[in-house]
């Protein structure tokens, strides 16, 4: 045996640098600010780029990669009821607003239309202000586009409330669900989305004028439908799961 201090051997790594990988991954990473590993993993998968999810989470974590939590407001907990899952598209949609602000500091809203069952992103239309006769048209020219849902399901607020989304729903017998006052957990499809829409897109970009904001706010609608993974559809797209659903109706 040498005779060789202990503390001076140290052990080498055989590991491989992986700098393809790790360029891949950063590169992801950087177009897709707020996504965790799991859904980078699953982008890689996409690109038929293989590899073990802890091996990732490792690279990812190696690269100081972590998505940081925003912190967010103390809220009062109530009791918590099971939202019920429809069972086809068009059963049941979800509308919310969502406030942002432009550059020079004037507000504007995001109206959010949500498929409750396909989690398709119908619709996402930015205003500085919007009436009950507007919103009508816009659930309009979706239902032109979509057929009509069943049933809508909304908060109180004055536009929900209006006289003209009242007589809309005299004339097309649509169910038209308000929730509890105070109860934002009762509309927990579009509330989970509008977190997403904030979390990717709001919080992540800013708006000089109303223009811009439209064409950013759809080109990120389009990439929500068509592009991004969502974990309740066993990461198909919303686009992906409603064509999918599609065929099983066309075979059936």
């Amino acid at each position: 045996m040498l005779q060789v201090d202990r503390s001076s051997m140290r052990y080498k790594s055989v590991r491989p640098d992986d700098k393809p990988l790790r360029e891949a991954i950063r590169q992801l990473a950087s177009e897709r600010r707020r996504f965790g590993y799991r859904r980078i993993h699953i982008l890689l998968k996409r690109q038929r780029v293989v590899m073990n999810l802890k091996k990732l989470r490792r690279l990812y974590r190696e690269e100081g990669l972590q998505v940081r939590k925003r912190s967010g407001r103390k809220r009062a907990l109530g009791t918590r009821r099971p939202i019920v899952v429809p069972l086809r598209t068009n059963e049941r949609w979800s509308l919310d607003f969502v406030s942002d602000a432009f550059t020079d500091g004037r507000r504007f809203r995001v109206l959010a239309v949500v498929d409750d069952y396909s989690r398709e992103c119908l619709a996402l239309v930015p205003d500085t202000s919007m009436s009950g006769a507007r919103l009508v048209r816009e659930v309009e020219a979706i239902i032109a586009k979509r057929g009509m849902p069943t049933t809508i399901v909304s908060d109180n607020g004055t536009e929900m409330t209006s006289s003209a989304v009242l007589k809309f729903c005299q004339d097309t017998n649509i169910n038209w669900h308000y929730i509890a006052p105070g109860k934002p957990m009762q509309n927990a499809f579009v509330e989970s989305f509008n977190g997403s829409l904030r979390d990717e897109c709001l919080n992540e970009t800013l708006f000089s004028s109303l223009s811009e904001a439209r064409t950013k706010i759809e080109a990120w609608k389009h990439d929500y439908n068509t592009q991004r993974p969502h974990s309740s559809l066993d990461n198909l797209t919303p686009a992906e799961f409603a064509g999918q659903i599609g065929l099983e109706m066309i075979a059936a």
